[in-house]
């Protein structure tokens, strides 16, 4: 309806449009007061450390000084809001900053950032290590240096193993590849004095083994994997025995090649945290070498007890972590879900070496 002049309007149309003109003028007037609240300045809520931040973690050391391409957390992993860098400009802006243990044995304590500009205050400083402590020289004088521990070690701030296994949404059929051969090992870094190469020896009085690496024959096609699919049994010998520390050998070396591992390294009861009971063949299992090699050609001849080491693999999918990449990007995740939480590692050496 248009509006009439007001003189030609009857009355009970003037009194409609002053209750009109009314409301108007105080919806104006709220609408106003409305504006003026969000012209004012808000107070900025503080984002270091937030869960939903964007952080920058700095690799001051890249591992065996070999560079490499930062990983796309989000792509590959999933993980968003992080931005990784080996540019030492960015000290200043660095939410976490990584030290690789070998590289800083190499360096010494001289070659940490020592300023200016002076260190900020809730800068994580991220002690990363995936040797064992027996190949890990200079954790003496580390004490209250570093933050963080990262590490194959279970109770590390960021635990990192060398594998996992996880389970799968149902279970499903595994399909046991052929098997031609009984026992592989490979090894690069052959030491006579390593208790896998003097198990070994006894070993290999009773067995026949395949040595592949630096003291035997050449991989096929230059693969672990491939060369390893075609025996029944590999040799899963750490270059050291201690707590967690189980590595390719096992996760790569033997279950990505569907081979039963026979392992030397910490105690069953360590490899049973985190692999079932059934899928593997500790030497601590046996009195004697001897008595393993008997119990490994039994198992060659009996096919239904052999294939009882693979009962698992209907349940489970093995996930062999990928250096440095995964790495990166889980510390990444771990600083933007920690807050501001800080604390010091006090004696990284009594930790790392128990």
């Amino acid at each position: 309806m248009e509006p009439c002049p007001r003189r030609s309007c009857p009355r009970r149309w003037r009194r409609l449009w002053r209750r009109r003109w009314a409301l108007a003028a105080g919806l104006l007037s709220a609408a106003l007061a409305l504006f003026a609240c969000l012209r004012q300045p808000q107070p900025r809520v503080p984002t270091t450390g937030r869960a939903g931040d964007e952080v920058t973690v700095l690799l001051w050391w890249e591992p065996f000084g070999r560079p490499r391409r930062p990983a796309d957390c989000r792509r590959r992993y999933n993980v968003t809001g992080c931005r990784l860098s080996a540019d030492r400009g960015r000290l200043g802006e660095a939410r976490a900053v990584l030290f690789h243990h070998r590289d800083l044995a190499l360096h010494g304590a001289q070659g940490l950032p020592r300023g200016p500009p002076p260190r900020p205050p809730r800068q994580l400083w991220v002690w990363m290590n995936f040797e064992s402590p027996s190949h890990s020289p200079g954790l003496r004088g580390l004490g209250g240096v570093f933050n963080w521990t990262m590490s194959y070690r279970r109770d590390s701030d960021v635990f990192v193993p060398y594998g996992y296994l996880y389970a799968l949404p149902e279970p499903r059929p595994f399909v046991l590849p052929r098997k031609t051969r009984l026992v592989a090992w490979v090894i690069s870094n052959w030491n006579e004095e390593h208790a896998r190469v003097r198990y070994y020896r006894q070993l290999k009085e009773h067995l026949a083994i395949d040595v592949y690496g630096a003291q035997g024959l050449a991989l096929v096609e230059g693969s672990v994997v491939k060369t390893v699919s075609a025996y029944k049994f590999y040799l899963a010998f750490e270059n050291s025995q201690h707590t967690d520390y189980i590595t390719e050998k096992l996760w790569r070396n033997a279950f990505a090649a569907s081979a039963v591992p026979v392992v030397l390294g910490p105690r069953r009861a360590n490899y049973e945290r985190f692999i079932p009971a059934n899928s593997f063949i500790h030497v601590d299992d046996f009195p004697s070498p001897r008595l393993l090699a008997t119990y490994l050609k039994f198992l060659d001849k009996n096919k239904p007890n052999y294939r009882r080491y693979f009962a698992w693999r209907k349940k489970y999918e093995v996930h062999v972590t990928s250096f440095w990449d995964e790495h990166y990007c889980r510390v990444c995740e771990a600083v933007r879900t920690a807050g501001n939480q800080v604390k010091t590692v006090r004696n990284l050496a009594s930790w790392f070496e128990s």
